[in-house]
């Protein structure tokens, strides 16, 4: 039975995180704080982050703007406009980076694209999820591709109203259980997780394994063994 897959893009399609941690090990070292270590460190950019992103939303340059709000907020030395540049030049870094697809995962769509709708939904800054699904060049196998700023219930109902889709037969898949799990539960759908090493910290939730409505599979490249 033809069914509509809803795919997330970052960490689940292509490495996106393990550039931003890169980064923020960047900025740790040239911190050199002399009483706070990586995690303790990171515990206050998680603050930081949190707090704007509901103004700003997502994406390297905000990152890169974060990191600077971070510096300037925990840096032992004065600060010259050559620190917080090098700052920025951490996060502006991450857009040069080629799109690195996770293995299997080009051959998997091709065959899902046979047998079910497909849609690549991804949230961030516009521009740049565009420029990382170009050069992914995983777009063909898409009936569409949808970039929110924020992927939560409301934009879940939303897409699933434009893609004229029914819920019992339209699954998330992603890695997230913030932003690609619980939300797409929450509007009603199915919901594929498939977990990565690298989730950044702030989309980790607490995933029911027992909600009916939910399949946990080890790789992206098992979605070919139940869809």
């Amino acid at each position: 039975m033809r069914q509509h897959l809803i795919i997330d893009a970052d960490d689940t399609l292509w490495e996106n995180n393990i550039y931003f941690e890169h980064a923020f090990s960047e900025f740790v070292d040239f911190l050199g704080h002399s009483t706070l270590n990586a995690h303790e460190v990171r515990a206050i950019l998680d603050e930081i982050e949190i707090a704007n992103i509901r103004i700003n939303g997502y994406g390297s340059l905000n990152f890169g703007r974060n990191l600077r709000q971070c510096y300037q907020k925990l840096c032992e030395r004065d600060i010259g406009a050559s620190d917080l540049d090098t700052v920025m030049s951490f996060a502006e870094r991450i857009l040069d980076r080629p799109v690195e697809l996770i293995d299997g995962v080009e051959e998997t769509l091709a065959y899902l694209a046979e047998r079910h709708d497909l849609t690549l939904f991804t949230k961030g800054h516009p521009d740049e999820q565009k420029l990382k699904i170009d050069r992914s060049g995983l777009e063909r196998y898409f009936g569409r591709a949808e970039i929110v700023r924020e992927k939560d219930r409301p934009a879940y109902e939303r897409l699933v109203v434009l893609l004229r889709a029914e819920p019992a037969v339209t699954w998330m898949v992603g890695n997230s259980p913030k932003s690609d799990i619980n939300p797409a539960l929450a509007a009603g759908l199915r919901a594929v997780f498939v977990p990565h090493p690298n989730t950044w910290g702030l989309e980790h939730e607490h995933v029911d394994p027992d909600h009916g409505r939910l399949l946990v599979v080890e790789r992206f490249t098992d979605l070919k063994r139940h869809f």
